[in-house]
């Protein structure tokens, strides 16, 4: 049996009252909207100030939109995976993101994840992260030793060169 706000809001999903009211309550109603309700940047900043997650459920115009992808990732930081192509390639974002949750760092662009302050910050509360970085920062002993730090795991991910540094070896130990 569906909820009954459930119910009421595919009711009224073109009616932009409702909806407005309904997402300042619970973000993912948004998903229930009629199309031109998810592309309206007000009824979505509604939705993600009340629940990042909403942004999965926005427009791909607004998933494009900086200041809203920025205003769910400050809510929920892993949601700039639902960014659109040329935000997850812009380093404010992307940044904004990897901060708190370095996961992020699989949806950057190669372009980021061959960036030291970008794979820096996601390295340090995700070190597996390491992984998707580049060729270039798996052999940057600073990004190294910061990836082991937070996990041992990120040995793995090294390049073949610090893998032999005796100083990294110690970290593991």
């Amino acid at each position: 049996m569906e909820e009954p706000e459930v119910t009421e809001a595919k009711k009224n999903s073109c009616n932009k009252e409702y909806i407005m009211d309904a997402v300042s309550k619970r973000g993912k109603i948004l998903e229930l909207a009629d199309e031109s309700l998810k592309n309206d940047e007000e009824v979505v900043l509604k939705a993600i100030e009340n629940d990042g997650e909403a942004l999965e459920f926005a427009s791909d115009k607004l998933k494009d939109n900086k200041n809203i992808v920025l205003l769910a990732i400050k809510n929920a930081p892993w949601t700039a995976c639902y960014a659109s192509d040329r935000l997850k390639a812009d380093k404010d974002v992307i940044l904004e993101s990897v901060k708190t949750y370095g996961q992020t760092l699989y949806f950057a662009s190669e372009e980021l994840r061959d960036n030291e302050e970008v794979v820096k910050n996601a390295v340090s509360n995700k070190g597996l992260i390491l992984k998707y970085a580049s060729l270039r920062l798996r052999d940057n002993e600073e990004i190294a030793k910061i990836a082991i730090n937070q996990d041992k795991r990120a040995y793995h991910y090294l390049s073949e060169r610090l893998k032999q540094s005796e100083e990294i070896k110690n970290l593991i130990k």
